[in-house]
C-alpha cells in the first residue's frame, strides 16, 4: 500500500508539474508576451487597439467584414477601401494618421501598418536581410517560388528568371493572340442574331487567360489546363474555409476534418496531373527532342544547365517536386492576376465610356484591321495608362504582408522581431495626399508620362511587389491583358447591365463576388 501511495504522489507531483508549466507557458504566450510587445510598440509613438485576452481584436475585424459585405457597394471607386478592408480603414483613421505607423492585433501577434512611403521603399528594398512572408496556412494555394526566402528563393529566381524575359515573352504573343480570337468569334456568334447581349464576362476572362496560360506557359490542352484551374478553385474555396474556421489552427490544418480531407485529395490530384506533365516534357527533353520556347520548357531547360554547370555542388538545381510547386504558382497566380485586371477594367470602363472611346480608337489608329502583334501593343500608350490606373484603384492584392525575424531599424521606430508588418497597397493608392483631390476617381492621365512621373519617384504604386521581389510575371500579365482588351475594344463596345451589383471581394486577389454581367454590342 505505501508503494501504491508513493507512486500516486509522484503521478500527481508530476501532474501538478507538467500543468503548471503548460499553464505559464500560456500565461506567457496569450498575456504577457502580447502586453510585453503592445508596451514595446506604444514607448515608440506607435498606436493602436488594446490587446484583449485571449485572440487580440479578431472579433472586430470579423464584424467590420460583416457589416461592411452586407449591402453592395455604390457605383463608384471611393468607398473600396472601407468595403474590402474596413477593419484597417477604422484603425488608420484612428491610430496612423499623423505617425504613418500604427498596429492592430493578428491573433496574439501586433501587426504594423505602414503607410509612409520611404518606409516601405526601406522595407521591400532589404526585406531579405530583416523580413520574411508570412507564412500562412493557405500556402497551399501560393507554394513555390513565392514561398521561399533567402538562397533558396534566390536560387529559383535565377533559374526561373530565363523564361520571363521580355525576348521570350514575345514569342508568347501569337498564343495570347489565339486564345483572345477564340473568345472574341465566341461573343460574336452570341451576337449574331442580335445588336447587343448580356454576359456574365468573369468567367470569360478565368477561362481566357487560364486557355492562354495552359498554351503558352506549359503546352497544355483547354481541357487540361481548365482542368487544373478548376482543382485550384476548389483547393481555394476549402482553403479559405478552413481559415475562416473557428478551430484550433493544428486541429483545422492537420486534423481528421472532412474539408482538409478533401483538400488534400485535391491537392494530390493537381499534383499527378502536373507531374504527368513535366514527366512527359523531360523524357521529351531525353530523347532528344527541341525545347519548345514555352515557359516550362525553358524553366527545364534552364534547370538542366544549372545543375550541368553545378556538378559535384549540394542543393543546386530544382527537384521534381519544387518544379511542381512552381508550376502550381504560375497557374494560379497567372490565371488570377491577368484575369482580375481584365474584368474590373471593363467594369470601369463601363463606367467611364470616354475612356473606352480614346482606347478604341488608339486601338484602330495602331492596328486598323492588322493582326494585333507584339510590337504593336508596345505603341498602345492610352491602353496601358488605362490599365495603370485601374491597377491602382483595385490592385489584384491590396495588401503586402511580412514579419520581422529579427530586431530592425525604420528611422526612429525599432520593430523587435516576430512582429508582422503589412504595406496596404490600396490605401496608399487611394491616398488624396499622394495622388491628388482626385485620388479617387478613375483618371488614366496621370499616367501619360509614365509610373515614375505619376508616383513622383515614390514606392506608392506596386500592384506587381517592388525591389527584389517584384512579381517575376508582370511582364506576362501586361502582355496578356494588352492583347485582351485591344481585342475587345476593337470589336465591341460595353455597358454594365442593370443586373450587375458591384461587390468586390476579397479572396486572395479582389475578385467580383457576383461575377460582371456587362451589356455587349458590336461595332
Amino acid at each position: 500500500m505505501e508503494e501504491i501511495r508513493i507512486s500516486l504522489l509522484l503521478i500527481t507531483y508530476a501532474a501538478l508539474v507538467i500543468f503548471s508549466w503548460l499553464a505559464w507557458q500560456a500565461l506567457v504566450q496569450f498575456w504577457l508576451r502580447p502586453i510585453k510587445l503592445q508596451r514595446f510598440l506604444r514607448q515608440q509613438g506607435i498606436d493602436g487597439p488594446s490587446y484583449k485576452f485571449p485572440f487580440g481584436g479578431t472579433d472586430e475585424e470579423t464584424r467590420a467584414l460583416q457589416k461592411a459585405a452586407s449591402k453592395p457597394m455604390d457605383f463608384s471607386h471611393k468607398s473600396i477601401v472601407t468595403y474590402i478592408l474596413p477593419y484597417l480603414h477604422q484603425i488608420v483613421q484612428k491610430y496612423g494618421n499623423s505617425s504613418k505607423m500604427c498596429f492592430y492585433w493578428v491573433g496574439r501577434t501586433p501587426k504594423v501598418v505602414i503607410t509612409d512611403p520611404d518606409t516601405i521603399k526601406e522595407i521591400m528594398s532589404h526585406q531579405f536581410n530583416h523580413f520574411n512572408k508570412i507564412q500562412s496556412p493557405v500556402r497551399v494555394l501560393l507554394p513555390g517560388l513565392i514561398s521561399h526566402e533567402g538562397e533558396k528563393w534566390a536560387m529559383h529566381r535565377k533559374i526561373i528568371n530565363p523564361a520571363f524575359r521580355l525576348d521570350k515573352l514575345k514569342m508568347m504573343a501569337p498564343v495570347f493572340y489565339t486564345c483572345c480570337e477564340e473568345m472574341v468569334n465566341r461573343w460574336k456568334m452570341l451576337l449574331s442574331e442580335d445588336s447587343s447581349k448580356e454576359l456574365d464576362i468573369w468567367p470569360e476572362f478565368q477561362n481566357l487567360t487560364g486557355d492562354g496560360l495552359s498554351l503558352a506557359a506549359f503546352g497544355t490542352s483547354h481541357e487540361e489546363g481548365r482542368r487544373i484551374f478548376k482543382l485550384q478553385l476548389e483547393i481555394a474555396d476549402l482553403a479559405i474555409e478552413l481559415r475562416r474556421s473557428t478551430n484550433l489552427a493544428g486541429f483545422r490544418w492537420h486534423g481528421p476534418n472532412k474539408t482538409n480531407k478533401k483538400l488534400k485529395e485535391l491537392d494530390s490530384e493537381l499534383t499527378r496531373m502536373l507531374k504527368k506533365i513535366v514527366h512527359k516534357r523531360e523524357e521529351a527533353m531525353r530523347n532528344g527532342e527541341a525545347t519548345k520556347d514555352d515557359l516550362l520548357g525553358l524553366l527545364l531547360e534552364s534547370n538542366f544547365k544549372e545543375i550541368q554547370e553545378n556538378k559535384g555542388s549540394n542543393n543546386v538545381g530544382l527537384t521534381l517536386h519544387e518544379i511542381i510547386e512552381d508550376c502550381k504558382l504560375f497557374y494560379f497566380a497567372g490565371q488570377e492576376t491577368t484575369s482580375t485586371l481584365l474584368v474590373w477594367t471593363m467594369v470601369v470602363l463601363s463606367m467611364h465610356p470616354e475612356w473606352q472611346a480614346q482606347g478604341r480608337e488608339e486601338v484602330l489608329q495602331v492596328f486598323g484591321e492588322r493582326k494585333l502583334d507584339y510590337e504593336g501593343l508596345n505603341h498602345l500608350k492610352i491602353v496601358t495608362m488605362i490599365l495603370h490606373e485601374v491597377l491602382r484603384l483595385y490592385p489584384p492584392v491590396p495588401s503586402i504582408h511580412r514579419e520581422s525575424h529579427k530586431a530592425i531599424q525604420l528611422g526612429k521606430v525599432c520593430l523587435s522581431p516576430e512582429i508582422y508588418v503589412q504595406i496596404p497597397a490600396i490605401l496608399l493608392q487611394h491616398d488624396r495626399e499622394i495622388w491628388g483631390d482626385d485620388a479617387e476617381e478613375f483618371n488614366p492621365r496621370r499616367f501619360a508620362d509614365g509610373v515614375s512621373k505619376a508616383t513622383k519617384n515614390q514606392v506608392v504604386f506596386f500592384p506587381f511587389s517592388w525591389g527584389p521581389r517584384i512579381c517575376i510575371g508582370q511582364n506576362f500579365a501586361m502582355i496578356e491583358a494588352k492583347m485582351a482588351l485591344a481585342m475587345i475594344l476593337r470589336h465591341f463596345s460595353f455597358e454594365l447591365s442593370p443586373t450587375y451589383v458591384h461587390v468586390p471581394h476579397l479572396i486572395i486577389t479582389l475578385q467580383p463576388k457576383h461575377g460582371v454581367q456587362l451589356i455587349l454590342h458590336k461595332l
